[in-house]
């Protein structure tokens, strides 16, 4: 049995929905000889600016019970170099390129991506306006649906590139975020960023990162993303979705397509395991054989809800 692996979402044509997750895999190319990067259905670089960024001074990394806290801060070479060093690599490799980018400002967005522009080596640019380990911008953006709104219809004119907003779980309505990135001119939603979290030395009565807190990835965070991917495609069922957040396996996989994901990014696991997502996309071949899926987009909102009972009482 053949399957088709490809998925649309929007504009953004994938050969499959297996896309890593900004941050995590660098900018693809110290993964070469891990993984056919060409293969993937995508790749969303390490978070671009206007400038070089060292990001925050270390520690900036601690593990958890079930994943990490990082507090990287954003460290990047800068859009000129990423453009004139590393995407001239990405292509000549086959890679389906995401720039994600970001600023401290909503002019420092607009610009990075105008100097993108239409660049077809470039298949979707990726708004990060949900990191939380960072003083300016990130999360201010991510929190404020006016000011999410805003910026993405800032950016929105500077490129005809599909425009993907990874949002933050860091709200109190994660649908009232993802309707104003869209009104805003949002092609696609990515979600979820990671969780702000806290982890202490004990003995020395300090942070484990030097930030103080961090984003929490992992596995502890998959039950919370999937609820809010669920949540978003009710709320937006015409809108393309990336699921993110504690993807290991294939079975993880599915649970964000069948909760209303078009694709999916794959981020901490790709610390522990560098081919991680070569093996998804072929576990993910395999299982549509088995299950005699033809389409592996067919399986996007499927999930199957009970009625909630009423309370019963004595």
């Amino acid at each position: 049995m053949s399957v088709d692996l490809s998925v649309h979402l929007g504009r953004l044509r994938l050969k499959n929905p297996i896309a890593t997750a900004s941050g995590t895999f660098g900018y693809g190319l110290e993964f070469a000889e891990f993984v056919d990067v060409g293969s993937l259905g995508a790749i969303s670089v390490k978070g671009l600016s206007l400038r070089a960024c060292l990001g925050n001074p270390p520690p900036r990394i601690c593990e958890t019970d079930a994943g990490m806290l990082n507090a990287i801060g954003l460290q990047n070479v800068g859009i000129e170099e990423f453009l004139s060093e590393k995407l001239p690599k990405l292509h000549a490799l086959g890679a389906t390129v995401l720039a994600n980018v970001w600023g401290d400002t909503e002019a420092e967005y607009r610009a990075v991506v105008e100097r993108i522009g239409d660049d077809p080596r470039v298949a979707a640019v990726e708004l990060n306006v949900s990191c939380p380990n960072v003083v300016k911008g990130g999360m201010v953006f991510g929190n404020d649906p006016a000011a999410l709104h805003a910026l993405v219809a800032a950016v929105r004119p500077a490129t005809r590139l599909p425009l993907v907003v990874k949002l933050s779980p860091n709200v109190t309505d994660v649908v009232t975020a993802a309707k104003a990135a869209v009104d805003g001119g949002a092609d696609v939603l990515s979600l979820i960023n990671t969780l702000v979290g806290l982890s202490i030395d004990v003995e020395t009565r300090e942070p484990k990162i030097g930030f103080t807190t961090g984003g929490l990835s992992g596995p502890a965070i998959r039950p919370v993303a999937l609820r809010m991917v669920w949540e978003v495609r009710k709320a937006l069922p015409n809108v393309p979705i990336f699921g993110i957040g504690g993807i290991e396996t294939v079975e993880h996989v599915l649970e964000f397509l069948i909760a209303g994901a078009n694709a999916v990014q794959v981020g901490t696991a790709n610390f522990r395991d560098p081919g991680v997502c070569g093996r998804l996309v072929r576990d993910l071949a395999l299982w549509c054989e088995r299950h005699g899926v033809a389409r592996v987009a067919d399986l996007s909102g499927t999930l199957k809800t009970r009625p909630r009972p009423e309370k019963a009482y004595a």
